[in-house]
This record gives C-alpha cells, structure tokens and sequence, in this order.
C-alpha cells in the first residue's frame, strides 16, 4: 500500500523549511528554487506547483523570517517580575543577547531590509513586522510609564527606542564584532532608559 500524500499545508512548510535553511547558508541570492528543491528532497516542479516563481517563495520567507525575528515572546522569569520598569529592562536584555544569538536571521532580515529599499512589498512586510514588534513592547512600556508622563515618555517613543537599541546592537556587532560587550551595551541602555520618566 502506497504511503500517504502530505497535505498542501505540510508540503508548503517543508519548503520553507527548506528555504529558511538555504538562505540561511547562501544568502538571499543564493535562494534558488533548485537549491530549495534538492534541500526539500523534492523535484523542481514541485517546488513551482506550490511557488509559481522564485519571487512568490522568497515573499513566503520573508514572512516566516519576520514572524520568527520580530516577534516578543516574553519568557515566564520576565513576566514573574513583579515591578514594570525592571521587566521591561530584562526584556530588552533578553531580546538583545536572543538577536545576538541568531546573527545569520539578523544577516537574512537586513538582506531583505537592503531589498525593501527598492521594493515596496518587501518595504511594507518589515513595515508591518516593524509596527507589530513596537506595539508588543508599547504594552510593556505602557505599564512601565506613570500615567502622567510628558511628551518624551509615552510608550511608543519608549518602544521606538526599545526596538532602535534592540535591533541596532547585533548589527553593530556584526560589523565590528571586536568593539562591542553586550554587558556595556546593556548598561547603557539601562541609563537612557533610566532618562525616561517610569513607573517604579
């Protein structure tokens, strides 16, 4: 008896899986819809029945590679702590030192970031990524800020800079790996933050 057929919804998730691990080694232009093919261990024309064009698979990606990189997950021993402004602090620690930990995501999203420039739907997806990160951190902000707070601590200027820092440090230290400790960026951050008016 023959093995069962995967559903479209599975086949399409092994070639993105198939996909993120290609970009992943070679970079966007090295996303070939044969390079996708043979990592899937499926044919060609597969890979087109579901994509019709190399450009429709490199659209599906961007959107797994956004959904995988701007997306907040606070962990529970963050949200345990009980005083907003001490969470909010931890959380950027902890997003900072999990961006630094996957740099060839980072290197994928400034790749497709570069392309953005002169492609609107590529521009529009981050932009879209973008707002979701800033308003997850805009709750955490919320929280963190007294409810008078002036024009310089409203959460979105603080999930604006807590994103601007939290993006800013990997690429940073992608660059000029040898200049950056992520304790003394840290600190940093802590004292800009700490220039913004916050809840205790």
């Amino acid at each position: 008896m023959p093995g069962q057929k995967a559903t479209e919804a599975t086949r399409r998730e092994q070639i993105l899986k198939a996909a993120y691990e290609v970009a992943l080694r070679r970079g966007i232009d090295g996303l070939t819809v044969r390079a996708v093919a043979a990592r899937a261990r499926l044919s060609h024309g597969l890979v087109l029945f579901h994509f019709k064009r190399k450009d429709q698979l490199g659209l599906a990606l961007l959107d797994k590679v956004l959904a995988t990189t701007l997306s907040l997950r606070i962990p529970d021993e963050i949200g345990l702590i009980s005083k907003p402004r001490e969470r909010l602090l931890a959380l950027l620690g902890h997003e900072v030192r999990r961006f630094l930990e996957e740099p060839r995501r980072i290197r994928l999203v400034l790749e497709y970031w570069a392309r953005g420039a002169h492609n609107a739907v590529i521009r529009g997806k981050i932009s879209v990524g973008l707002d979701g990160y800033r308003e997850a951190f805009r709750k955490i902000a919320e929280e963190a800020l007294p409810a008078k707070a002036g024009r310089s601590g409203r959460p979105a200027g603080v999930a604006t800079v807590a994103v601007s820092l939290i993006i800013g440090y990997p690429v940073q230290a992608m660059i000029d790996p040898d200049q950056f400790d992520i304790e003394e960026y840290l600190a940093a951050v802590q004292a800009i933050l700490g220039d913004f008016p916050m809840a205790a």
